[in-house]
């Protein structure tokens, strides 16, 4: 039975993603895919659910349960469902309907077709000039939408100027927006049209109206960087009050034009000149131009005498500022970042993870902890270039690996963007169960059951609960010890009185996918009576200490055989013959140990000889701590 359990596991399913055209006519249903394996000659019973099958949108796709063909049922719209549906897939033994393998999953990709005109957000526009406006950009903004998959042919758009009355003067496009090369005071009418690069292009159009008006207020004229933070220029007011006094004094607001909060206007108090500074930079792709309007008043309220007229009126003076945005060299954006990407751990190198979608610049790979990928310098796409570990520190427990890209472009200077890819990696079963703590104390004198437990690297359904069962080949180690549970949680159980000392107890575990983990209990049998406190530090100190030493060395050691004779028992302890040492460890090589040091701390114990215990335990922990001084230090201990 477990044989046959162990081959199952090697079964590998082949899950990719299935791709499907947008409003594919049928006939329906109609066949996708099929799912299979390497293996052939098994009975399998195939199951899928998730979106599309039993989620919204319901019955779009099926499974042959028999052949594992994947059927569609209807066509499906991309614009309403943009991301690929995940589907989970099951399988089942067709004669004992017990699961073979559960949590696998694959995507169902819809291929985008043009199926959507570009549309202009408003049908119909009307925009005021100001008379003899300086030849340059217009603050007319055409934006134009397409509904298709972005970064593809079918949403990609051209704008052009197709009709202009009259033609004079010149009207043209940059981008998305209208440029003027003339001045004059008359009504412009212009129709532009937006076109899509698809196979069948698709087009829609505007119309703008044009209309220049005369300009009345004195006008400023700024200049700025695209995204920079910097003063912009600076307003200045004549007021024939005294100076340096709140009738002076001038206050500068913002009467249009800062509805984002872009800029801010200070008082300069000793010219009362008003500051306008960028305190949150503009986007040149978004805004070229911006039309300012600030008014200005006293801190003390401006007051005219009974039957007389303040020259000027008695309106707030205000003043128009137009600030142009200069356009920088913009790093690359990555339009899909971060992308996710799925994949079972532990597949071979060589497999494409990730393609940018503006191929158009020199990329590198900025982070990548366990250089598992490359990437092209001319396309960025992303290959690993090793097996990937789910389990690996790098993932810090996420099942998530993170890589980071960069794009840089050819300008001046240049300019780099990153991209973030984070590869999902899906669980296998390559970790074998262990133990959680090797070695563990006995209470021989109280009870005679200690708890037993494991781990796994690995997740559901790879891990646990576990079984537990005896290893090794002796036969009287099951007249000696049983396990109760054997599963889940476990207890290990001593059949009969054991004497006092250590013992080592082999064990077999395996995971629910019965794959199996070999691992050693190491059991301290004490007397654990609280009156005598010391013993039992003792016992613990002397179990810590046999864990550390021989860990070099645990598959040599055993436990020294006992042979109890009435109330007494005796250690069988030869200088010749007795326990294999520890032949590896650097400690063992520096102080001259072996598993008899430790036996006789046990002996010592054991036949209460409080004294020789202790001062045992203090030449191990002198050996210790001078061979992490020095390991040139060679130390021969002697013993009584």
């Amino acid at each position: 039975m477990l044989d046959e359990l162990l081959v199952r596991s090697k079964r590998r399913w082949v899950l990719s993603t299935i791709e499907l055209k947008e409003e594919d006519p049928g006939p329906f249903p109609k066949v996708i895919s099929r799912m299979f394996n390497n293996m052939s000659g098994n009975n399998h019973e195939f199951r899928i659910s998730g979106m599309g099958v039993d989620e919204d949108p319901k019955n779009v796709f099926s499974i042959n349960p028999q052949n594992g063909k994947v059927s569609a049922h209807k066509p499906i719209d991309r614009e309403e469902y943009q991301k690929p549906f995940h589907i989970k897939f099951e399988i089942y033994d067709s004669l004992t309907k017990e699961p073979l393998d559960k949590e696998l999953a694959f995507d169902i990709e819809i291929k985008d077709i043009n199926d959507n005109a570009p549309t202009f957000l408003k049908p119909r526009m009307q925009v005021n000039v100001k008379e003899n406006i300086e030849e340059g950009y217009l603050p007319v903004q055409l934006q134009a939408m397409d509904r298709d998959q972005a970064n593809t042919s079918n949403s990609k758009i051209t704008i052009s100027l197709i009709k202009q009355t009259p033609e004079e003067p010149k009207i043209d496009l940059k981008q998305d927006l209208l440029q003027v090369y003339d001045k004059h005071t008359y009504t412009d009418f212009v129709i532009v049209q937006a076109r899509d690069h698809g196979e069948v292009p698709l087009s829609s159009t505007v119309m703008c109206d044009v209309k220049y008006e005369t300009v009345l207020l004195f006008q400023y004229n700024g200049v700025v960087n695209e995204s920079a933070i910097q003063d912009v220029l600076r307003v200045a007011v004549e007021d024939k009050d005294t100076p340096n006094t709140p009738a002076w004094r001038a206050e500068y607001y913002f009467i249009k034009g800062n509805e984002e909060g872009n800029y801010e206007i200070k008082t300069d108090p000793i010219t009362n000149e008003g500051i306008l500074r960028v305190i949150k930079g503009k986007d040149y792709e978004k805004t070229i131009l911006t039309n300012l309007q600030i008014g200005v008043r006293n801190e003390e309220p401006f007051k005219v005498c009974k039957g007389k007229s303040a020259p000027g009126g008695d309106t707030p003076d205000s003043v128009e500022i137009s600030v142009k945005v200069i356009d920088v060299n913009d790093p690359p954006e990555f339009k899909n970042s971060p992308a996710d990407v799925y994949q079972k751990e532990e597949e071979k190198p060589g497999k494409l993870l990730f393609t940018p979608v503006d191929p158009h610049f020199r990329f590198e790979v900025c982070e990548d902890p366990a250089g598992w990928v490359s990437i092209d310098k001319k396309t960025g796409k992303v290959t690993s270039v090793k097996k990937m570990d789910r389990e690996s520190p790098f993932l810090n427990g996420t099942s998530i690996y993170k890589i980071l890209i960069c794009s840089i472009d050819n300008g001046e200077p240049p300019a780099t963007g990153t991209g973030t890819i984070l590869v999902h990696l899906g669980d296998i079963n390559d970790n074998k169960p262990q133990l959680v703590n090797k070695g563990v104390i006995m209470c021989g004198n109280k009870n005679n059951k200690v708890k037993v437990t494991a781990k796994d690297d690995d997740i559901h359904p790879y891990s646990g609960p576990f079984t537990f069962s005896l290893g090794g080949n002796d036969e009287t180690l099951e007249k000696q010890w049983k396990l109760e549970p054997a599963y889940g949680w476990c207890g290990l159980v001593s059949r009969n009185p054991l004497a006092y000392g250590n013992y080592s107890v082999p064990l077999v575990i395996l995971d629910q996918q019965n794959m199996i983990g070999q691992d050693t209990l190491e059991v301290m049998v004490c007397d654990c009576e609280e009156k005598d406190v010391l013993r039992t530090l003792l016992c613990v100190s002397a179990v810590l200490l046999l864990i550390f030493i021989c860990q070099c060395g645990k598959e040599e050691f055993k436990h020294m055989p006992m042979v109890e004779e009435g109330n007494q028992t005796l250690i069988k302890y030869n200088q010749e013959g007795g326990g294999s040492e520890c032949k590896v460890c650097w400690l063992c090589s520096v102080c001259k140990l072996d598993s008899k040091t430790v036996s006789l701390c046990v002996l010592c114990y054991s036949t209460n000889h409080t004294v020789l215990a202790i001062w045992s335990l203090l030449n191990l922990f002198i050996c210790v701590f001078s061979a992490r001084l020095s390991q040139l230090l060679h130390l021969q201990t002697v013993w009584l």
